[in-house]
């Protein structure tokens, strides 16, 4: 081995010294000390590698929606009186593209210049970004990677603390952004914009030593609005310093805990409109465009016929999208990967498919929906309320509403089904993703489903698992609101008119036939007289009865019962009434 000092000799050494060629370049970020690099949560990036698979829009399609964020970024609101609000939220049913949307909106903008920082949240991917804790620490890096001067003021604060990523996220805004951004004077000519995707699926931190009930001792779990709610306020804590010149965007679900912190009308100054993906963005052409470009695409990958395909085809996959992207790309998704058979072969079977089918090329769309209903307080009894909500017990065969006339108003159904006053809200809070909620004082709207699948999911055991309702529970809670509201529940304090118009809905509904369920209800003495349930059974429901899931009209019943003075409700002048127009 040749050294620099082979030929020498006759030498000793007494002092070796070190000269480095050139300085070090250190990030102050990423030293041992501040080390932030390790706190963010990278997958949580729009261009993250966790992301490539992610959807974005396809071209041409969302122009109107992306247009109109964009502008707002750039220009701020139309209406001068918030031309200085930096807050928006879109909002829209599972499956509208939201995530889709707010990909290609992030994209556009760092091509164009615009500075901007995002986090995609997401309750299927990497634990970070599940969870608040990365939140503040990845916006931070982000913003720091796009203006360098605040590096030292970043990593100053981190060294200042070490603790600091143990505080909650309030005091890390103002230690990681809030204050660097003071410190350094950024040009008011910057533009930048936060985007916050999938707020509504984050999780919920848990912490070992809080939440403990009281009166049990028991831990109890803290609920992810909790983790939301912060997140929000501490976004429009930003927003409301002079320090912070972006703009922040918000996607979720109009899942509770957002309509109440977007609605407050206390705070309204603070919020630019919101954005909801319905009908006025006409999301129908947007799918058509989808599907016509994704079809070509699979036209050529497999040299199919160029009428393939048939324009009825495509019409059957735009009524079954019911406007939601979801759909159309699960279809699409489907037929791309699926080994089963050519791709006309798959969509032959996706336009047949059942819900007993044993091909299911729905999996992504059923776990989404699985989530969302395990997000609600008491799934099952969500499902349930869904199901006399259509008026219909799993798997059909009984039309509840049969001699209605149409779908009832929403607050009748919420009348007949509630428990106490608030109960709709909490069953169904959470499922405005999937199903439109009118407002409390609209006594005319009924509830309206998204999507059309949804209950082919809820009706397959084999789909809905863990949260499936069969007939037979959804009877139960149907004939033992009947009986609680006849014998001493009642409703609670109405106007006459509204008590008329439930007394004509409660009397025309299509009852399941009683002496099939009998043996499963467990209803106490004091509930009900146990020769009601036999007098039920006598009307109409014997041998002659046919095999199928049939039913009798309640007003029958009610006539008798009331007749043998068994049940009492309301005013007796209302019953007679309403009995003798029904």
């Amino acid at each position: 081995m040749t050294t620099y000092f082979s030929d020498a000799h006759d030498f000793s050494v007494k002092e070796f010294n070190v000269i480095h060629a050139g300085p070090q370049i250190a990030d102050p970020l990423n030293g041992p000390v501040p080390d932030l690099v390790s706190r963010i949560a990278a997958g949580a990036l729009h261009d993250s590698d966790e992301r490539c698979d992610e959807p974005k829009c396809h071209p041409e399609t969302r122009v109107a929606v992306q247009g109109e964020i964009y502008s707002w970024i750039v220009h701020g609101d139309s209406d001068p009186a918030q031309k200085m609000v930096k807050i928006k939220w879109v909002t829209g049913p599972a499956g509208t593209g939201k995530s889709a949307i707010m990909g290609s909106l992030a994209d556009t903008c760092k091509q164009d210049g615009v500075l901007v920082m995002t986090f995609f949240f997401s309750s299927s991917a990497s634990p970070d970004r599940r969870r608040k804790t990365a939140f503040v620490p990845t916006l931070a890096y982000q913003l720091a990677q796009h203006l360098p001067e605040l590096k030292d003021p970043v990593a100053q604060a981190i060294q200042n603390n070490p603790l600091l990523f143990k505080k909650n996220l309030h005091v890390q805004m103002e230690a990681l952004i809030l204050t660097p951004l003071r410190q350094v004077a950024v040009e008011s000519k910057v533009l930048g914009v936060v985007l916050i995707d999938g707020l509504d699926e984050c999780e919920a931190e848990q912490y070992l030593d809080s939440h403990v009930s009281s009166r049990t001792g028991n831990s109890i779990e803290r609920e992810k609005a909790e983790d939301q709610l912060e997140i929000l306020q501490v976004l429009q804590e930003a927003a409301l310093d002079p320090a912070f010149r972006f703009r922040i965007v918000v996607a979720s679900r109009p899942e509770r805990v957002f309509r109440e912190f977007f609605n407050d009308e206390s705070q309204t100054s603070l919020f630019a409109p919101p954005l909801i993906l319905d009908e006025k963005y006409n999301p129908n052409a947007d799918i058509v465009l989808f599907l016509q470009a994704k079809f070509g695409e699979i036209r050529r990958r497999y040299n199919l016929s160029p009428s393939w395909p048939s324009p009825e085809t495509l019409g059957i996959l735009l009524d079954q999208a019911s406007g939601q992207f979801i759909y159309a790309a699960t279809v699409i998704r489907y037929i791309l990967t699926s080994r089963r058979g050519s791709p006309p072969t798959l969509l032959d079977q996706v336009l047949k498919v059942k819900p007993s089918s044993g091909i299911n090329p729905f999996s992504h769309l059923d776990a989404f929906y699985t989530h969302i209903f395990q997000s609600a307080p008491d799934p099952v009894l969500a499902v349930k309320w869904l199901w006399l909500i259509k008026g219909d017990l799993p798997p059909g065969g009984l039309n509840l509403f049969v001699r209605v006339g149409s779908d009832p108003a929403a607050f009748l159904v919420n009348l007949f089904l509630q428990t106490d006053d608030g109960s709709a809200e909490y069953v169904l809070g959470d499922l405005h993703s999937l199903i439109d909620v009118p407002p409390s004082d609209d006594l005319d709207a009924p509830y309206r489903p998204y999507h059309k699948s949804l209950y082919d999911f809820l009706g397959s055991e084999a789909r809905s698992g863990p949260i499936y309702v069969g007939r037979r529970q959804c009877a139960e809670l149907l004939w033992s609101r009947v009986f609680d509201i006849c014998t001493h529940k009642g409703l609670p304090a109405r106007r006459p008119i509204d008590q008329q118009k439930f007394l004509r809905f409660f009397f025309n509904l299509q009852m399941p036939i009683v002496s099939r369920f009998t043996s499963q209800f467990n209803f106490t003495p004091s509930s009900v007289d146990c020769s009601a349930l036999s007098i039920g059974s006598a009307l109409g429901t014997g041998a002659a009865q046919p095999a199928n899931f049939g039913g009798i009209p309640f007003c029958v019943i009610a006539r008798e019962l009331i007749g043998r003075k068994k049940f009492f409700l309301f005013q007796p002048k209302h019953i007679v009434a309403d009995l003798d127009a029904s």
